[in-house]
């Protein structure tokens, strides 16, 4: 560790800081830890556990500072893309302490990116227990009141789904009326990342495996296409 990353007070709860400085560490260090010139997409980590301690309004003023240096970033060729990896922030009604509005992130980012800025993908847990995205209309997009997933969609932003599988927890003692409308598959951990990989405007569906037998379990999932929208909906009617 070097002297003048961060001082104590940048660190929120005593663990979270997105300090420019920090940040530009962090992705330093992290090129050089993966030997590449430029990742893919870069993720500031659960950027709402600051607003439990600072006002919206400092929180917005931190989270554009962050954005302008991921896309000074991005320029210089460190990265393609960044986002936002989150837990609750974008699972919660707007009057929560932790809630994210999309669309004051999108208008951080055009702040200091313009129109062709580099904020263009969020992370967050879905799953059969965690619906949230899909079910839950807690975006205010124009006039419009909308699920994440839709509002991701409007703004042209990738929606990765983190714990797909909650660590096994909906991976066991599935009922047959999940099972049924996502393809009756071999076993209940195919079909919760079937229920995952199916959702409209979820692109990517990411699993842990510990066990070679899982990957392969999990594998042979790419034998059989992602249930229709059609089916898909029986799971909500």
């Amino acid at each position: 560790m070097k002297p003048g990353i961060a001082t104590f007070d940048d660190f929120i709860g005593g663990s979270h800081c997105m300090t420019p400085a920090y940040l530009q560490n962090q992705l330093d260090q992290s090129l050089t830890n993966l030997d590449l010139e430029s990742l893919d997409v870069y993720y500031i980590h659960n950027p709402e556990s600051q607003l439990g301690q600072v006002s919206e309004e400092e929180f917005f003023h931190r989270i554009t500072a962050a954005f302008e240096l991921l896309e000074k970033n991005r320029k210089s060729g460190k990265f393609t893309f960044y986002g936002v990896a989150t837990w609750n922030g974008f699972r919660v009604t707007p009057d929560s302490k932790d809630y994210h509005s999309l669309s004051r992130m999108v208008e951080a980012a055009k702040r200091v990116g313009g129109e062709n800025h580099g904020f263009r993908f969020i992370q967050l847990p879905f799953n059969l227990a965690m619906p949230e995205a899909l079910t839950l209309v807690n975006q205010q997009v124009g006039d419009q009141k909308l699920s994440t997933l839709e509002a991701a969609e409007a703004f042209n932003i990738t929606v990765v789904a983190s714990a797909s599988m909650l660590q096994g927890r909906v991976a066991q003692d599935l009922p047959d009326s999940v099972r049924k409308p996502l393809g009756s598959l071999a076993t209940d951990a195919q079909t919760a990342v079937q229920f995952v990989r199916s959702t409209p405007g979820v692109t990517t569906a990411l699993v842990g495996m510990s066990r070679v037998a899982h990957v392969e379990e999990n594998l042979k999932l790419t034998e059989v296409e992602p249930v229709a929208r059609e089916g898909f909906s029986k799971l909500f009617s």
